[in-house]
């Protein structure tokens, strides 16, 4: 018996959540990402009876097409992300750091540890196959069989691009998430220290290997090129802070969750004649060991349509 259409949409919106979670770490901007779920129900819908009736696995067959949707967008967009100016962070998803967790599909996204900035930095690293077989296989538990027909090849070169993007992953080695209120503490005594201008302090409050990620998308200035190393890193943020921020300037930032991590909304810094010295950025952080080891600066105004200020 065919599958009712209204029982069809309540069994795909449980699977919602899970859907766009897969397509955001996929594509790292939520409009992609919510476009390809839509685009996954249309073609779930549009099946007849005998179709429907032949999934065994409605979570497994939703993911894959997702997926299958999700690929053809990034060797679309591969193209423009060559010429894209600086380096590419994943639009972040900002959500709100007290209260309760809700069931919105955003707040379950954000749960999952695969989605912290710091793992979705070294994720979109990845060629998209390397990207689509190592999420659907080492993170959804896809086999490979399935994830070949996703890619278009043979099970062999599936296990191939899953196995060289386990690899780069495990060379990126991004921090594990931290509890949030470490996390918030190792921040809020860094940017004292910065307004300070202690620099000894900023360098013990630096993990040796800390990396500093801007993204302006050629709009908005920020460090074109990575910056690493305690020392560097302590330098630079003096000399940012110094140049373009007053003393107050982080006094109206608020505290949020960035994609489940400690983070803050920065509003623009503004000098006494009331002209813009910074625009307004979002920034997120990952702490190893006790100290800060990676920051996450979206500025591209593009990437920030959606954060509530």
């Amino acid at each position: 018996m065919p599958v009712p259409d209204d029982l069809l949409a309540t069994r795909f919106t449980e699977h919602r959540s899970h859907l766009l979670g897969v397509a955001y770490r996929l594509t790292g901007l939520l409009a992609d990402a919510e476009d390809a779920v839509q685009e996954a129900w249309l073609r779930l819908s549009r099946l007849d009876g005998a179709s429907r009736e032949g999934i065994e696995d409605l979570r497994a067959w939703l993911t894959t097409v997702v997926g299958r949707i999700c690929l053809d967008r990034l060797r679309s967009a591969a193209s423009r992300r060559e010429r894209y100016v600086g380096p590419w962070l994943p639009e972040p998803v900002v959500t709100p750091i007290g209260g309760a967790p809700g069931e919105d599909p955003l707040d379950v996204v954000v749960r999952d540890d695969g989605v912290r900035m710091a793992a979705l930095a070294v994720l979109h690293r990845l060629t998209p196959e390397q990207r689509v077989a190592f999420v659907l296989h080492d993170g959804l538990g896809l086999p490979f069989a399935e994830i070949a027909e996703v890619l278009g090849c043979s099970v062999a070169a599936a296990r191939q691009h899953a196995s060289r993007g386990r690899r780069a992953v495990a060379d990126g080695d991004p921090p594990p998430r931290t509890a949030l209120a470490e996390q918030q503490q190792v921040v809020e005594t860094f940017l004292t220290a910065l307004s300070t201008g202690d620099v000894p302090l900023m360098v013990r409050l630096l993990h040796p290997d800390v990396v500093v990620t801007g993204d302006g998308g050629g709009r908005i200035r920020t460090t074109l090129r990575t910056v690493a190393g305690a020392e560097k890193v302590a330098r630079f943020a003096l000399g940012l802070w110094r140049r373009y921020y007053s003393e107050a300037a982080f006094a109206e930032a608020r505290p949020v969750l960035v994609n489940g991590d400690f983070g803050l909304v920065v509003p623009p810094s503004l000098d006494a004649e009331g002209r813009e010295t910074a625009a307004r950025r979002v920034l997120t952080f990952a702490v190893r060991d006790g100290r800060l080891a990676a920051v996450f600066d979206v500025a591209n105004p593009d990437k920030l349509t959606r954060v509530p200020w």
